[in-house]
C-alpha cells in the first residue's frame, strides 16, 4: 500500500466494506459458508510453495533485526504448519454452525413462547503479532460464525500475511462471496490500529493478540468492546498425593513441548513432602533441553546450582526455555500463589486426591484449571473448537479459548398466536 494514502481513509474504507460484507454473510445458510471454507483449504493447498516463500521473506527480515527465538518461532511457517492450518479449516467446516440456534424456548403463563437465538457479533477485527495462522483461525471462525473480518497482523510476518489474504480471498470469490468478508490490512502504519479500535460505527469487537504493551494500549483506547487476556503466567502445582511418574511427564511437557505460547507453564509449584523426590529428576530433564532454572531459597536447596528466582519472576511470562520454581506447603499455600502471581489464564494440579483436585479446580479462577493434564491442551484445537480466535481471561463476553460460539451472541426471540398484553 502507497503509505501516502491517509490512513484514516484508508481504513474507513475497509469498515465500510466489512460492514456491508457482514449483513451478506449474516443471512447466509451453512452449506454456503462450508463451500467457502472448503475453497479456502483448497487453496492453502494449492498455494504452498507461494507460502513458503512469502515466509522466508518474513523470516529472513526478522533474523536481520536480531529477533529472538519464540519470535522467530512464532513467525515460521513450514509444511507441517500449513498442514495444520489445512487441517483447522476442515474441522471448524465440519463443526455445527451456531447461528439460529435455538435454546431455552419455554411457554410463559401468557401462551407465548420465549427463547434465544445465536446471531453473529457483525464485524471483528482482530490486531495481532507474529503468528501467521492466526490470520487464517481468524478469518475462518469469523466466517463460519456469519461475521466479517478486519485483521492487522504484525509487520514481521506482512508478507505472509499478504500471501495468505491472497488464498482467503481467492476461496470467497470462487463461491460468489464478497472477498471484501475478509481483508488484511495492507500498511504497517501504527496508526491504522488506533483507527480500527476507534469505530464502532463499523466495527463490533476487537480482539487483540500480542504482547502485554500492545493489548494494555488496546483496552486502554478502544471505543470498541475488547476481548482479550494480557499474559499467559501458567502454573503446575504438583500436590503432595501426586503421582510422581505423571506430575514428572506433565511439567516436563508443559514448559518444554513449546516455549512461545501463552498456554506454557513459566511457574512450577511443588509441594514439599515430595520436593526432595520429583525436583532432581525434572531438572535433569530440563538441563537437557537447555532450560535455565530459577528457584527459591527451598528449592536452590535442593538444586544447588540454579539461579535465585527474584519476586520479578513470578510475574513474568518468559515465552523462553526459562522456569520458576517455588515449594510451598501445601494446597492453600499453591492457590495463594496463583492468585497473587497468575494471569487467570490456565493453571493446573496434578494429585491423586480427590477432595483437593476438586478444591484446585473450584478456587484456582482462571480461564482454564486443569486436573492430571499438561497446560499446553488450553487451546481451541485441543477443546474440539477446530481453531480459536484467541484465549480470553475476561469473564464478559466470553472466557477461554474463544471459538464459533464465543463469536455469536444472543437475541431473545418471542413467538405467539395473537396474544396481547393486558
Amino acid at each position: 500500500m502507497d503509505m501516502t494514502v491517509d490512513i484514516k481513509h484508508y481504513m474507513t474504507e475497509l469498515g465500510q466494506q466489512a460492514r456491508a460484507a457482514s449483513r451478506v454473510l449474516a443471512r447466509l445458510a451453512t452449506k454456503d459458508k462450508n463451500a467457502a471454507l472448503a475453497a479456502i483449504a483448497a487453496t492453502l493447498e494449492q498455494q504452498r510453495p507461494q507460502l513458503l516463500m512469502a515466509n522466508r521473506k518474513d523470516l529472513a527480515a526478522a533474523r536481520e533485526q536480531n529477533v529472538d527465538a519464540a519470535l522467530l518461532d512464532r513467525l515460521e511457517l513450514n509444511e507441517a504448519r500449513i498442514t495444520a492450518m489445512v487441517d483447522g479449516v476442515r474441522q471448524v467446516l465440519a463443526l455445527p454452525d451456531p447461528v439460529g440456534a435455538i435454546a431455552d424456548l419455554k411457554y410463559q403463563p401468557s401462551g407465548i413462547q420465549i427463547g434465544k437465538m445465536r446471531v453473529p457479533l457483525g464485524v471483528v477485527g482482530i490486531i495481532y503479532e507474529s503468528r501467521p495462522n492466526v490470520t487464517i483461525d481468524a478469518a475462518v471462525l469469523c466466517l463460519k460464525s456469519g461475521n466479517a473480518a478486519i485483521l492487522r497482523g504484525g509487520s514481521e510476518a506482512l508478507h505472509s500475511n499478504q500471501a495468505l489474504a491472497t488464498c482467503i480471498q481467492a476461496g470467497l470469490t470462487a463461491v460468489g462471496l464478497p472477498a471484501t468478508a475478509v481483508q488484511v490490512v495492507q500498511t504497517t502504519d501504527r496508526a491504522a490500529v488506533g483507527q480500527l479500535i476507534t469505530m464502532p460505527q463499523y466495527v463490533d469487537v476487537i480482539v487483540p493478540r500480542g504482547g502485554k504493551g500492545l493489548i494494555e494500549r488496546i483496552s486502554a483506547e478502544a471505543r470498541v468492546p475488547v476481548i482479550k487476556h494480557l499474559h499467559g503466567i501458567c502454573h503446575v502445582y504438583i500436590d503432595g498425593k501426586a503421582d510422581l511418574e505423571k506430575a514428572v511427564r506433565i511439567a516436563f511437557n508443559a514448559k518444554t513441548q513449546r516455549y512461545g505460547t501463552c498456554n506454557t507453564m513459566e511457574t512450577l509449584l511443588v509441594d514439599s513432602t515430595v520436593a526432595q523426590q520429583v525436583l532432581p529428576i525434572l531438572a535433569a530433564q530440563y538441563r537437557a533441553k537447555g532450560v535455565e532454572l530459577r528457584g527459591c531459597v527451598r528449592t536452590r536447596a535442593i538444586l544447588t546450582d540454579i539461579q535465585t528466582a527474584s519476586e520479578e519472576d513470578w510475574n513474568t511470562e518468559y515465552l523462553a526455555p526459562i522456569l520458576a520454581i517455588k515449594i510451598v506447603d501445601g494446597l492453600d499455600a499453591a492457590i495463594e500463589h496463583i492468585q497473587r502471581h497468575g494471569s487467570q489464564h490456565t493453571d493446573a494440579i496434578v494429585t491423586e486426591d480427590v477432595s483437593r483436585a476438586q478444591r484446585f479446580l473450584r478456587e484456582v479462577d482462571s480461564s482454564s484449571v486443569m486436573l492430571n493434564v499438561s497446560t499446553r491442551f488450553a487451546d481451541g484445537y485441543e477443546y474440539g473448537l477446530g481453531a480459536e480466535i484467541g484465549i480470553s481471561t475476561d469473564k464478559i463476553h466470553v472466557r477461554g479459548p474463544v471459538g464459533l460460539e464465543g463469536l455469536t451472541s444472543q437475541k431473545y426471540i418471542v413467538i405467539g398466536d395473537g396474544q396481547i398484553r393486558t
